[in-house]
């Protein structure tokens, strides 16, 4: 029932055959009000995935260009091996820089579990290196093996156990959201095809007549679909602007930190719910087109 013939109809559309299909009534508003709908959630699912996109390779590349060295050794004995690691570490390959933290950024990090006043000189905490490494990275394994042997209260942490859960969190938040539009846009052919067969069923009188008087059963079918198409692609239009400047509108990540105040899209990600009304318009087409064959085979 679909061919070039039905979108040369549909791109030129027919006077005549537009007043077989009625203008108003509940399948048209139907048609508009959960294409637009469907349309504003699926703007938030692609934002929502192109952001967690963004915050796995974000996570990924932190963690893996930093790592920790805790210096676990006894009091009269930890300013020693805390210089030894640092020479170890000046002699690494992959090392861009490495640095002990004073007694006050420990006592900032404790602070959230142990309070302001934490006593550090009364306390066995251990002295913590911070290293942040060069583009290529550094041999984890060999520089582990160079601190037993010349540090040995030296305990490397390179963030892989905290890395790998990050990062494969944010990777199914992902896939999450492509799934989800994915779901939308089978609604909205789902929602279009009641609608059709609807309005086909509600006009099988319309259409009886108009097969007596010689109408062809494309012709009828291209009216259905011309229709149906355009209130799905303005419905989705609508929906998809309102849902981009509702994203544009959420606070950005620089004014306050968090995973939601980065959701929306950045660059080019822009021109991606661009995509969506044209999408709802060619599932509207061929679920329209669908409907219709079947619709006018058991009018028949």
């Amino acid at each position: 029932m679909f061919n070039m013939r039905t979108l040369r109809a549909l791109l030129a559309g027919d006077r005549y055959a537009d007043r077989v299909v009625p203008p108003t009534g509940f399948t048209a508003q139907l048609t508009l009000f959960v294409s637009g709908a469907m349309a504003f959630l699926a703007v938030f699912a692609l934002a929502l995935s192109l952001a967690s996109g963004r915050l796995a390779d974000r996570w990924g590349d932190e963690l893996a260009r930093t790592a920790t060295i805790r210096i676990v050794a006894p009091e009269d004995q930890r300013a020693i091996q805390t210089t030894a690691a640092l020479e170890v570490l000046s002699t690494t390959p992959g090392v861009a820089e490495a640095r002990a933290l004073t007694d006050e950024e420990q006592q900032a990090l404790l602070a959230p579990w142990f309070g302001q006043d934490l006593p550090l000189d009364t306390l066995p905490v251990p002295r913590l290196i911070e290293i942040e490494a060069t583009g290529e990275g550094f041999d984890a394994t060999g520089l582990r093996l160079r601190l037993a042997a010349e540090v040995p209260g030296a305990v490397l942490d390179d963030h892989g156990r905290w890395r790998a859960p990050l990062v494969s969190a944010a990777q199914r938040l992902r896939l999450l959201g492509w799934t989800v539009a994915l779901l939308i846009i089978g609604a909205v052919a789902a929602m279009v095809t009641l609608a059709a067969n609807a309005a086909l069923a509600a006009n099988a009188q319309v259409i009886a007549v108009l097969r007596l008087v010689g109408a062809t059963d494309s012709y009828i079918a291209n009216a259905f679909v011309r229709r149906f198409t355009l209130r799905a692609l303005a419905g989705s239009a609508v929906g998809v602007g309102l849902g981009v400047l509702t994203v544009w509108l959420m606070p950005s990540g620089s004014e306050a930190p968090g995973f939601l105040t980065g959701l929306g899209f950045q660059g080019a990600g822009w021109l991606v719910p661009l995509l969506l009304p044209v999408i709802c318009g060619c599932v509207a087409l061929l679920a329209t087109a669908y409907a219709a064959s079947r619709a006018l085979r058991t009018l028949t």
